[in-house]
C-alpha cells in the first residue's frame, strides 16, 4: 500500500502561524511528515485569538511572511486553505473556484512545485457536495480534507470530502494513537491527525501533549510516514 506497509500516519496544520516554526521543529525531531494549508492573501498578518471563554488562553495568531514560505515548509507539503478563509458554502460557485485557485496558483509560485491539496477553512459546516464539486471539477486541486473527526483509521473513497481521524487537541488523541499502533496490520490504515499549530497554545501543557503524540507514533518499522499528498494519491 505504501511502500509496502498497510499502515500509514499523516498530519495537517492549517492557517500558517508563527507557532508552525516550534512545530516543525518538534516535527523534525521525530521525522514526521506533515501538510500545511496557507491563506496566500493573508500572510504576513498579525492578529491573535482569544480562547478564555473556554478556560483557554488569548494566542498569537501572526501569520508568516510569504518570503519564507518556501524554505519553512520545504520539507513537508503546502496546500490550499483559500484567499482569505471564507466558510465556502455560503459562496456561488464563481467566488468558490476564484477562493481555492488564486490561492492554488500562489502558493504554486511561492512554493516553486505544483500545489493540489487543499483543506477547507472555517469551523461548523464548512464544506458540502456542492463545493466539493466546484473544487473538483473547476480547480486543480485533487483532494480537500474536512474538519469532521472520524475517531477511526479507514481509507475514503471521497478524496474531495476526506475526514481526519482527530484533531490535535481532542481527548482522545493519544488513546486513538495507541488503538492505531496496536491494531494488526491486516488492511490499510491511516491516522490523520489536524489541527493549528496555534492550538498547542491554547491550553497550557499543549505542546507536552503534541511531542507525547510525536514520540509515541514515530519511527515505527511497520508505518508509513508522509504528506497528506504522498498518503491519499
Amino acid at each position: 500500500m505504501w511502500n509496502g506497509k498497510k499502515k500509514a500516519v499523516t498530519l495537517s496544520f492549517d492557517d500558517g502561524t508563527l507557532q508552525d516554526f516550534r512545530l516543525l521543529e518538534l516535527l523534525r525531531k521525530y521525522n514526521l511528515k506533515a501538510t500545511f494549508n496557507l491563506n496566500s492573501g493573508l500572510l504576513g498578518q498579525a492578529g491573535s485569538l482569544d480562547f478564555q471563554s473556554i478556560g483557554g488562553n488569548v494566542v498569537d495568531h501572526t501569520t508568516v511572511d510569504s518570503s519564507k514560505v518556501k524554505e519553512l515548509y520545504a520539507e513537508h507539503e503546502v496546500a490550499v486553505h483559500t484567499l482569505t478563509h471564507p466558510n465556502l458554502t455560503t459562496l456561488d460557485d464563481e467566488t468558490v473556484i476564484r477562493q481555492v485557485e488564486e490561492d492554488r496558483k500562489a502558493l504554486t509560485a511561492l512554493c516553486g512545485y505544483e500545489v493540489i491539496g487543499m483543506a477547507y477553512p472555517c469551523g461548523g459546516v464548512n464544506n458540502d457536495e456542492r463545493v466539493a464539486e466546484v473544487v473538483r471539477k473547476h480547480t486543480g486541486v485533487r483532494y480537500a480534507r474536512t474538519i469532521t473527526s472520524t475517531h477511526g483509521f479507514d481509507l475514503q473513497e471521497n478524496l474531495y470530502r476526506f475526514n481526519p481521524s482527530v484533531h490535535i487537541i481532542e481527548d482522545c488523541l493519544l488513546s486513538l494513537a495507541e488503538a492505531f499502533l496496536q491494531a494488526p496490520s491486516d488492511r490499510p490504515q491511516l491516522y490523520y491527525i489536524w489541527g493549528h499549530a496555534f492550538d498547542l497554545d491554547v491550553f497550557d501543557g499543549g505542546w507536552e501533549r503534541a511531542e507525547k503524540l510525536f514520540e509515541m507514533i514515530a519511527n515505527r518499522e511497520d508505518v508509513f510516514y508522509g504528506t497528506n499528498k504522498e498518503v491519499l494519491l
